[in-house]
């Protein structure tokens, strides 16, 4: 019965949503990246930052219902670079109008995704551009909204290797 609840519920919301003006749809914003300096065989973390807007709230990567779209980080690398493990925060647990009895676990405000970079060993050196996106649904207390995402992208800076010489490959151990 609560499952039934629920699936009424969301589909009502959705439907307010859709008379939502489309110059208010932009429930996220990309704040920024730390700045990262990756050294071959030292996985280096990146924290993203993100911003939800006021009177907003979206679901956390790990939301209580497997009715609702979780938050998901995905980082589309340059060769030579790896994304490591993608850390999210925990969400806070709250409880709405539609369902006081059951608590949602969201995003508000500010929150920060960690991801770990790596680089190949014989990678260049020099200033790498990682593109990515965070996929979200966004809901304010009485509606949610189709889920959208947002394109991010970051720099990643490789550092020479400790005794490489810069623009050179070392000689393969095999060849005699």
């Amino acid at each position: 019965m609560k499952t039934t609840f629920a699936i009424v519920v969301m589909a009502c919301l959705q439907l307010f949503a859709a008379d939502e003006p489309k110059s208010s749809r932009a429930y996220v914003s990309f704040e920024g990246a730390t700045p990262v300096t990756v050294s071959p065989g030292k996985p280096t973390p990146v924290a993203l930052r993100f911003k939800v807007k006021q009177g907003f709230h979206i679901n956390s990567n790990q939301p209580k219902s497997e009715l609702l779209i979780p938050t998901t980080l995905k980082l589309d690398v340059p060769t030579d670079l790896a994304a490591g493990t993608i850390s999210y925060p925990p969400g806070k647990d709250v409880s709405f109008p539609f369902d006081p009895s059951e608590k949602l676990n969201v995003y508000s405000d500010d929150f920060t995704v960690k991801a770990k970079m790596s680089v190949a060993k014989m990678a260049s050196t020099g200033n790498f551009t990682v593109h990515g996106q965070l996929n979200y649904q966004a809901c304010s207390d009485n509606a949610c909204f189709p889920p959208k995402e947002i394109p991010i992208r970051f720099d990643v800076h490789v550092q020479n290797q400790p005794g490489r010489t810069h623009g050179r490959t070392p000689q393969s151990p095999h060849i005699k």
